[in-house]
């Protein structure tokens, strides 16, 4: 009974080890796929460690030259593709010259007053300065103010930043720059202090909304002859109120001071974005990419490419609920055609390929959140897989700091 139950057992295995062969064989032959698809975003092992260069495989070539032809206008279609120059050991596309930095032009800095620039003279009153629109538009505007507070002999008291625009930031000065710092660089230029005097804050002020890109002219007579009747000047608005050209050398010098040298980030904030900064590049080169297609700026601008009808009239009633925005009727499409709409997610891909940078390049998405989320990154993503934001890189450090 033993034997029979043994040749039986034998038998068995015999026809299981010929199905499994057989199984692999189709398997081996039908199989027709490519290693690593277009399409598709690789599984990496550990989901806390970016990738590193070698970790992600270059597309093959024809895929790259494939990307370019996507959303390509027909007159465009029959052109032949650029080509392009290969590495002969590997086989990669070259890419060093990408990463290389522009050319200066003979540009250099230029900050130092010149030779005959002098101390500020005795004030004649305070300048009180309102801020608006987002960092980037604060910043510009503060240094503007520093600039008119030279032409009109005023002591800038610390800009008040803007707590009443679409973010609804509650922010001061001092959470976001170097305050003491500022106030000392700019030492030569204006004479700054953090707060009116006693007994002028609750004094007559002469409120004024500075004229757009106004030059010398305008601040030296009709803004300084408001001290004939005011000690303080309040600016509503900071925001390109000073014109870009035909202003004195060192009216042009200080705004860059302002600018480069006295307007430093806050401490806390210097480490932060070092720290982000070193562990972007500890993954070697990288693309910082500011996306416009955030909630306020398509709302602001009336751009609904790539959109759907629910998004557009959402952002259509932000617009016409935002009372300091004006325009309220916009034809999106006149709009797009003018220039005047930002690069949709996707387009920004189709962009970056056709430059040339693989899909394996690290990218910084240096925006807020962006509108309508993963639904609109979806196509960038698919192209460049390695986007990271800075929300996503405290987690990474904390977690490192966690393990650690």
């Amino acid at each position: 009974m033993q034997k029979k139950r043994w040749i039986a057992l034998t038998a068995l295995r015999k026809v299981l080890t010929c199905a499994i062969c057989s199984i692999a064989l189709v398997a081996l032959f039908s199989v027709h796929v490519p290693v690593f698809p277009s399409s598709k975003v690789p599984n990496f092992s550990d989901p806390f460690k970016l990738p590193t260069q070698h970790d992600i495989k270059y597309q093959k070539l024809s895929a790259e030259q494939s990307w370019t032809l996507e959303l390509a206008p027909p007159h465009l279609l029959k052109a032949p593709l650029p080509s392009r120059k290969l590495d002969g050991s590997s086989g990669t596309v070259e890419t060093d010259k990408l990463w290389k930095p522009p050319p200066n032009r003979d540009f250099v800095p230029c900050v130092e007053p010149s030779p005959n620039y002098t101390s500020p003279t005795e004030s004649r009153g305070y300048l009180l300065v309102h801020t608006n629109g987002g960092l980037n538009q604060m910043r510009a505007g503060i240094c503007d103010m520093v600039a008119v507070a030279r032409i009109i002999n005023a002591t800038v008291v610390i800009p008040e930043l803007d707590k009443r625009s679409f973010w609804k930031d509650s922010s001061n000065f001092s959470d976001v720059f170097d305050e003491d710092h500022f106030i000392n660089a700019l030492a030569d230029d204006v004479k700054i202090i953090t707060k009116l005097p006693n007994e002028l804050a609750t004094g007559t002020r002469a409120v004024k909304h500075f004229r757009s890109w106004s030059g010398m002219d305008y601040y030296q007579e009709e803004i300084a002859s408001l001290w004939e009747e005011y000690e303080v000047i309040r600016a509503a608005k900071s925001d390109s109120r000073l014109a870009n050209n035909n202003l004195p050398l060192d009216i042009q010098k200080l705004r860059c001071r302002a600018c480069y040298e006295a307007l430093r980030f806050a401490p806390q904030i210097e480490a932060m974005g070092k720290l982000l900064v070193d562990r972007m590049r500890s993954f070697g080169s990288y693309i910082a990419l500011h996306l416009r297609f955030e909630e306020d700026m398509l709302a602001f601008s009336g751009c609904t490419q790539d959109l759907s009808p629910a998004e557009a009239d959402e952002l259509r009633i932000i617009r016409e609920n935002t009372s300091y925005w004006k325009e309220k009727e916009i034809d999106p499409i006149e709009r797009r055609s003018k220039g005047f709409c930002p690069l949709t997610p996707k387009e920004v891909g189709i962009f970056l390929s056709a430059l040339g940078y693989p899909s394996n390049t690290p990218i910084y998405i240096a925006a807020g959140k962006i509108y309508g989320g993963d639904s609109h990154m979806a196509a960038l993503r698919s192209r460049y897989p390695i986007l990271m934001s800075k929300v996503w890189l405290m987690l990474m450090l904390d977690f490192l700091h966690f393990v650690e």
